[in-house]
């Protein structure tokens, strides 16, 4: 694809209008998180990143993020390996189930949950005699976090496995080597640049989940407040301070996130 190298005003009216719309959509908000988050100077910014609050909810987004991101890249691994090297009845109903949190509203996502693990759910009457309680607890975020994350692995790497074919793992195969061995030097090779994209992706995405979250959580202070809710209760307090001195760590950890993206991306075109 040839790249048009001409002067002319379209050009630059293109690229102006790219600089203003990001300017004031992106580069303006997030000066603005920054220096509310300093108005109180660099003391007022540590009390309010260090305080106990504000950890539990850092450490509880990061560990629900961390579930849902393994849970994810192994579902996202098995569904692209057999939506793309195996042909059964069903494979595209797969393919539209796998994009429905896509489609689905968080909010609409997490009022599915509470429908069927809630108390009138068809499920808590199996789970509550063994103690396991899912709404207003860790494991109903965590799920959330699951449902609204997971299509992001997976399409990353199904266009890849469907333009890599199976001729080298029958060729494999017909030499005898097993699935797993298969699996491990002959088609990971090929994905992983794309797979560890898709991982960057979910973990951007599950960090930043509100939504669902909000609906199953109760918003438990110490317990439930993952760092989107805790910022939240934050601002409603009208605590800006603190409240957007939570959400800049929520910006560092996405230009980190960004960085790493570039990185893979980049990566991955110079091996291709």
């Amino acid at each position: 694809m040839e790249i048009r190298k001409d002067s002319g005003i379209m050009k630059w009216i293109l690229i102006g209008i790219s600089f203003l719309f990001l300017g004031v959509f992106l580069l303006l908000p997030l000066f603005y998180i920054i220096a509310t988050a300093f108005r109180d100077g660099i003391g007022g910014y540590l009390v309010a990143v260090t305080d106990e609050y504000a950890i539990k909810a850092a450490l509880l987004t990061l560990k629900a993020t961390l579930i849902s991101v393994l849970i994810n890249t192994f579902f996202g691994l098995a569904a692209a390996w057999c939506l793309t090297k195996f042909a059964f009845k069903g494979k595209k109903i797969l393919s539209t189930f796998i994009d429905l949190p896509v489609t689905v509203s968080p909010i609409i996502a997490g009022l599915i949950y509470v429908l069927t693990f809630g108390r009138q759910g068809i499920l808590y009457k199996y789970l509550d005699p063994y103690g396991i309680q899912i709404i207003f607890a860790v494991p109903g975020i965590v799920l959330a976090t699951i449902f609204v994350t997971f299509p992001f692995i997976s399409r990353e790497l199904i266009p890849v496995l469907t333009a890599q074919g199976t001729d080298e793992e029958e060729a494999a195969a017909l030499m005898g080597a097993k699935t797993f061995t298969i699996f491990r030097k002959v088609t990971l090779p090929h994905i992983k640049w794309a797979l560890l994209y898709g991982v960057v992706l979910c973990t951007a995405r599950a960090m930043g989940e509100f939504g669902a979250v909000s609906v199953l959580s109760g918003h438990l202070r110490g317990k439930t407040n993952t760092l989107p809710l805790y910022i939240e209760l934050l601002y409603q307090g009208y605590d800006f301070t603190g409240a957007f001195a939570a959400s800049s760590i929520l910006v560092i950890m996405a230009i980190i996130i960004l960085i790493l993206r570039l990185l893979l991306q980049n990566k991955g075109k110079r091996e291709v």
